[in-house]
């Protein structure tokens, strides 16, 4: 069974997707940018400050599908700015600690010229 979340308390999308799709045990979550969800508008800061917004985002989303970051099995993260790596890193680690998902990091181009940062996750949480 394949079922699409849209937790309330989470940015609204900006286009034609689901924030989170169950299919089975597996959770997942749609890229997330820094949006602040009680205003559903960008939020932009330093690096440090844009991937704590983006990885809170993702935490909600999974909580509201009944996992939490803990599940991560897999999370990709898209740096406008790869010289941005070591300190997205340290804001990261803060999240997940010994959790430690497998992950890929990779320098993109974003439509909005500010934006930072967007990851996204995938969770196992068997039902």
């Amino acid at each position: 069974m394949i079922e699409r979340i849209t937790p309330a308390g989470t940015p609204t999308p900006r286009g034609p997707y689901s924030p989170a799709v169950r299919a089975g045990d597996f959770i997942y979550v749609s890229g997330q940018g820094p949006i602040d969800p009680e205003t559903n508008q960008f939020t932009f800061g330093d690096i440090r400050h844009e991937t704590r917004v983006v990885l809170n985002n993702i935490r909600r989303i999974l909580e509201a599908s009944g996992a939490t970051l803990q599940d991560a099995v897999k999370c990709s993260v898209f740096l406008a700015d790869g010289g941005d790596f070591a300190a997205m890193n340290e804001v990261y680690a803060e999240f997940f600690g010994e959790a430690k998902p497998a992950r890929t990091t990779v320098e993109a181009k974003f439509a909005n010229k500010q934006m930072k940062v967007e990851i996204d996750c995938i969770a196992y949480k068997p039902r």
